[in-house]
């Protein structure tokens, strides 16, 4: 992207403005696409980019009845990318997906391959950056599912991979109740292993990513999917080096979310884990905080799982732990509570309390107390029973881990119908050994 390349954007991009009402369907279609695209590879969203974008989703209303199958697919799929890049999704965007989804629901037996795979990802993206699941939505997804099933043959491996990833997250995001989609999962996996070769490594970490999630909701592991999965792990061995710090935190994700979930921890998987841990150690100053919190939770729940704490594993968590103090002001509610409870799991587990974890502990309780309004059920349940058992471990009852167990008791209470049993029983289990380890028995703890 040279110089030349954006100046001659920037000079094009006032004209789509300008002529906005001259353009046909497939001109309003392939711009959005070139716009989706450029800016999928690092183009700038820029004040003229968003303007364009923005005059060109008026005209999807008044010409919806003129736009092919592909081309619907290509505006959908161009939306989905946009948003995906920080666009934000105004009204004119979300218009234009409502226009869009019944002419999708019409024009679905004239689609190929690549345009079903669009158009579910697209879905997919959309619904996982905010857009509201409408009936015409979910109904847009139970009509083009059994499409997919009957060209499952024609999906070349890329497809297979956008699939499987747009289905784990609808599954991520409360539609597995859409008719079809077990049977659509069903599917593909048998062209998992049959395409594994021709896979590459975004394709490796989003397929087990993928894997892991469906079975974290509830997929049965099937010996389809079971066979996906064995498939795919001797590729992350051959594959190491090219994975990027977000494909590194993905499959170390999935493969703990896999072994949590009753996955056997065979040798391909053992050895997929350590072929990952000395680039976790190389790449760890290009991680984001939702990367060490998915990586710590990962190690943590490994352990959990049997894995052998070697040295060089001891080594990625020391990494981690450095980065979760270089980090602290950037971690969400949600990361905050599973790094405390990754933190105090691999304690438990025998990780030694070095300086390096005792500081990222003391960072993160600070945030505990400053961000208490904004915890869920889940969250609240794993902190409380993180300071527990770090207190059961010999952590010291600072003034600031005082003042986070302080914090959270009274959102206990308020919170007291929104806990699972699970919940309820790890929270009265965490007050007990609290209350063993000197915590004062205060109205809000009495209250709890």
């Amino acid at each position: 992207q040279t110089p030349g390349l954006n100046g001659a954007v920037a000079v094009l991009l006032p004209l789509v403005n300008a002529q906005k009402n001259q353009f046909i369907p497939q001109h309003i279609a392939n711009l959005l696409w070139a716009m989706a695209k450029l800016v999928d590879k690092g183009q700038e969203q820029t004040p003229e980019l968003k303007e364009a974008v923005t005059a060109l989703l008026l005209p999807v209303n008044a010409q919806k009845t003129n736009f092919k199958p592909q081309e619907i697919a290509n505006l959908l799929w161009a939306m989905a990318k946009l948003v995906d890049n920080g666009h934000e999704q105004t009204p004119g965007l979300n218009g234009a997906v409502a226009v869009l989804l019944p002419l999708v629901h019409e024009q679905k037996d004239q689609l190929n391959a690549q345009g079903i795979t669009n158009l579910l990802w697209a879905m997919a993206k959309l619904v996982d950056n905010g857009q509201e699941q409408t009936p015409e939505l979910n109904e847009t997804v139970a009509a083009l599912l059994p499409l997919m099933n009957a060209k499952k043959d024609q999906f070349i491996p890329q497809a297979i991979v956008n699939l499987l990833w747009a289905m784990a997250k609808m599954v991520d995001n409360g539609q597995e109740h859409i008719p079809g989609l077990k049977e659509a999962v069903a599917a593909l996996l048998p062209h998992v292993n049959a395409q594994k070769d021709q896979l590459n490594t975004q394709g490796i970490a989003n397929l087990l990513w993928a894997m892991a999630n469906l079975v974290d909701n509830g997929q049965e592991q099937t010996p389809e999917l079971n066979k996906a999965v064995t498939a795919l792990l001797p590729l992350v061995n051959a594959q190491k080096d090219p994975f990027i710090p977000q494909h590194i935190a993905n499959l170390l994700w999935a493969m703990a979310k896999l072994a949590d979930n009753g996955q056997e921890r065979t040798p391909e998987l053992n050895e997929a884990v350590a072929a990952l841990l000395p680039h976790v150690n190389a790449q760890k100053d290009q991680f984001i905080p939702q990367h060490i919190a998915n990586l710590l939770w990962a190690m943590a729940k490994l352990v959990d799982n049997g894995q052998e704490q070697t040295p060089g594993f001891r080594q990625t968590v020391a990494a981690l732990l450095l980065l979760v103090n270089a980090q602290k002001t950037n971690f969400k509610p949600q990361e905050i509570a599973n790094l405390l409870w990754a933190i105090a799991k691999l304690v438990d587990n025998g990780r030694e309390q070095t300086p390096e974890l005792k500081e990222a502990v003391a960072a993160l309780l600070l945030l505990v107390n400053a961000q208490k309004t904004n915890f869920k059920p889940q969250g609240i349940t794993n902190l409380l029973w993180a300071m527990a058992k770090m207190v059961d471990n010999s952590e010291e009852r600072t003034t600031e881990f005082n003042e986070a167990v302080a914090a959270l008791l009274p959102h206990v209470n308020a919170q007291k119908a929104n806990f699972t049993p699970q919940g309820i029983a790890n929270l009265l289990w965490s007050m007990g050994k609290l209350v063993d380890n000197g915590q004062e028995r205060t109205t809000e703890f009495n209250e709890a």
